[in-house]
């Protein structure tokens, strides 16, 4: 019986340290992607391709909002916020990107093992749920992973070749 306790007891910490880790490594990334961003013309990044989002602005856009709710509820505020306005700069989308990505990193870095562990229920209009609030955080950073791709695939498509390497094994050797 000792042995089942102790096997839980590291699976819960490495749950708690791969949520951290997965959710700083997400900040590094988009603040990878965003510092890129910059380097190129404004009127490039707003130009429309064929995409879910049909351009690099409303593709971080869209990572901007989902982070923004997913902590909202992690956080259990009571109404989620993502009613940003779309007619923000891209500077402004910029910033508020790597800020909000920062202050989710703050946040959990605030969270007890048991709080990560604890499940959230949620309903919203297009689902319900009720996970464990790491399984919230590894959503996150899957689905901005999965949008840093494809804003990288809409760079090629507008002839960017330079696309900095934003991978978690990177982040783990060369990005902390």
């Amino acid at each position: 019986m000792e042995h089942t306790a102790t096997v839980t007891q590291a699976t819960e910490t490495s749950i708690v340290y791969l949520a951290k880790n997965y959710i700083r490594y997400n900040a590094w990334a988009n603040t990878t992607l965003v510092n890129w961003l910059r380097t190129k013309e404004e009127s490039v990044l707003e130009q429309e391709v064929a995409s879910s989002f049909p351009s690099v602005r409303k593709t971080l856009f869209h990572i901007l909002q989902a982070q923004q709710y997913w902590l909202s509820i992690i956080r259990r505020d009571e109404t989620p916020n993502i009613n940003w306005e779309e007619s923000k700069t891209l500077e402004e989308v910029f910033s508020a990107i790597v800020a909000q990505s920062e202050e989710f990193v703050a946040f959990l870095d605030s969270m007890t093992a048991d709080q990560i562990d604890e499940k959230t229920m949620v309903v919203s209009p297009w689902f319900q749920s009720d996970f464990a609030n790491f399984e919230y955080i590894m959503h996150v950073v899957n689905h901005g992973t999965y949008h840093r791709g494809q804003i990288t695939t809409i760079g090629r498509n507008l002839g960017f070749t330079d696309a900095p390497m934003t991978d978690y094994n990177f982040f783990n050797i060369h990005g902390k």
